[in-house]
């Protein structure tokens, strides 16, 4: 098992959502998250004062699949996340010991 988290700009969430779910991942978690990789933000002017906005709004997608569907998974993030443009995100992929569904006990794969 695999953990996937994309990092990704926020008007794109709905766009990679329906396309994970589409694959047949049966959930995923959505976290708001701020930060910056190499745009190292921007800055922007309110009311005649220039500031710098440091850390820009970002949403993080953390699903859990069988390594088999890893590639996959992470092709659909890149089409669908992709806009061309500085700051579209990052995917991660790390390994997963194990897996426990509180409720009914189940284990690894059965429990994702």
């Amino acid at each position: 098992m695999k953990k996937i988290e994309a990092i990704i700009k926020p008007f794109k969430l709905d766009e990679v959502k329906d396309a994970i779910l589409e694959l047949g991942v049966s959930g995923m978690t959505i976290t708001e998250v701020k930060g910056f990789g190499r745009q190292k933000g921007h800055k922007e002017i309110y009311r005649g004062a220039e500031y710098v906005v440091d850390f820009l709004p970002k949403i993080k997608i953390e699903v859990v699949v069988p390594t088999d569907m890893v590639a996959r998974v992470i092709d659909v993030i890149k089409e669908n996340a992709h806009t061309g443009q500085i700051g579209d995100g990052k995917i991660f992929v790390l390994s997963v010991e194990k897996a426990l569904r509180i409720r009914t006990g189940e284990e690894d794969e059965d429990a994702i």
